[in-house]
């Protein structure tokens, strides 16, 4: 791999993670309770697990200069991929399985108010 190729993977790690350190904050000042990051699954990654009253939401963070670039990078097999590692985690943990299961999109641009899309996808 190229230097230059391994410095713009370095970058967008970082600015993912910056996004995902502001979504985190966003949601609690919504009253949302953070209960994993980046939690690891055998289906994948979730990048937020958070909970708020009865629903439990997998939420994927996306950071890009504009919402539908955003909006479009979360594709139909990563959006499987997290269905099925929801009902995994919920399927783990006796005290979340009573909750609504919910995913959700966190779409973040630079210099913008975060967008929080309630139930982005549904189980298909």
């Amino acid at each position: 791999m190229s230097e230059a190729r391994r410095r713009r993977g370095a970058a967008a790690f970082a600015r993912g993670r910056r996004g995902e350190m502001l979504a985190v904050g966003w949601l609690r000042l919504l009253g949302w309770r953070i209960l994993h990051r980046n939690l690891k699954t055998p289906f994948g990654e979730i990048d937020l697990l958070a909970r708020r009253g009865s629903i439990l939401a997998v939420i994927e963070v996306k950071i890009r200069d504009d919402l539908d670039r955003a909006a479009e990078a979360i594709q139909f097999e990563q959006q499987a991929r997290l269905l099925r590692a929801g009902a995994w985690i919920q399927g783990k943990k006796p005290r979340l399985k009573d909750l609504d299961l919910r995913f959700d999109a966190l779409l973040i641009r630079p210099w913008r108010l975060p967008l929080h899309v309630q139930g982005a996808w549904m189980e298909r």
